[in-house]
């Protein structure tokens, strides 16, 4: 018997990191933290993709900032770095105003009508960053979040020859060595299918399989994607293309940023844009709760159109016209005597 998957009542607000949640870089602390400045670090990484291009090698500049930390590692500045350490650091990253309250408000927009709570509509947070993934988790925001995507790395690698081991040790004290996972601005895109299709909720459901729209678990109308710039205008693309939302955020105390997020609405890269100011009476937080209503009306329509056009109306007696209630009465009436008979 054919059937769908999941009922697609759910609402994803998918957030990216860096410049839209919180005004600095999220490896600030990190930096800080070790006596390192973040400037030099900053310049080092960018120069690095053309210095070693003089060299022969062709280096992706998304993972040059990963590969810079571990040289830093390596070189002696960060030694000993451990995942430990960044979610350590991750507890002295400071957000925008409004969070991480408003995160938590938000998921009572779409419970703020009956309506919406007898289709029992919900929403959930997701962060899609190009930034560290266990300082995330260290962050005031992450008990607050549904999913989070970021960069990775590992500690004590396996070694050669680790398939012939039958106990492997994985709980010594190590720094990082590896990269374990990229995300870049491009790769963002993929998170977004994922949470498109269910994939993060349903670990059988490949990314690259292909699911009718019917069958996925939030699907892209029901999404609205919240970051700060030109970076973003894949992720930006693939949520409004598809018939999602999508809003930019700039610090109020810079006007470069606000001109970027009006060069992205007249390019119609994005719907709206507002200041990164996330407490209860800001335009942003009104901008969102706004298009979160409107979402929960849509699926209000969808599901309940839905039933009407999936159950049929039950028999019911037949109520006749007037005119032949008057002349059923009178087939039944008694026949009147004629004093002509």
């Amino acid at each position: 018997m054919a059937t769908t998957l999941f009922t697609q009542n759910i609402i994803a607000c998918i957030w990216d990191f860096d410049k839209t949640l919180i005004p600095d870089y999220m490896q600030s602390p990190l930096f800080r933290r070790y006596g390192i400045d973040e400037a030099t670090f900053w310049a080092e990484t960018n120069a690095l993709v053309g210095h070693y291009q003089k060299r022969g090698y062709h280096l992706a500049p998304e993972i040059s900032y990963l590969n810079h930390l571990l040289t830093y590692v390596l070189a002696g500045p960060l030694s000993g770095l451990s995942n430990q350490a960044l979610r350590a650091c991750g507890k002295d990253i400071a957000f925008y105003p409004g969070l991480p309250s408003f995160f938590d408000l938000a998921k009572t927009f779409v419970a703020e009508r009956p309506e919406y709570q007898k289709h029992e509509i919900s929403l959930e947070h997701y962060i899609v960053s190009t930034g560290i993934a266990e300082m995330v988790r260290g962050s005031a925001i992450a008990p607050h979040v549904d999913g989070i995507w970021a960069c990775e790395f590992i500690e004590n690698p396996l070694q050669p020859g680790f398939l012939r081991q039958n106990e492997l040790s994985i709980e010594a004290a190590a720094g990082i060595a590896q990269i374990g996972m990229v995300i870049d601005n491009t790769t963002k895109t993929r998170a977004i299918f994922e949470i498109n299709k269910g994939t993060n909720k349903n670990p059988a459901i490949d990314v690259n399989s292909k699911m009718a729209q019917a069958d996925r678990r939030i699907p892209f109308q029901n999404m609205i994607y919240i970051a700060d710039g030109p970076s973003d205008v894949p992720s930006f693309s693939v949520v409004k293309g598809n018939g999602g939302k999508s809003f930019g955020v700039y610090n109020p105390a810079k006007p470069e940023e606000f001109a970027q997020n009006d060069r992205l609405r007249q390019v119609d890269r994005i719907d709206h844009y507002g200041p990164a100011d996330y407490t209860a009476g800001s335009s942003t937080t009104q901008w969102l709760r706004m298009h979160i209503h409107q979402i929960c009306d849509r699926i209000v329509t969808d599901r309940e159109a839905a039933v009407a056009a999936k159950a049929s109306r039950p028999p019911r007696h037949l109520n006749p016209s007037p005119e032949e209630a008057a002349a059923h009465r009178a087939a039944k009436a008694p026949k009147q005597s004629s004093f002509l008979e």
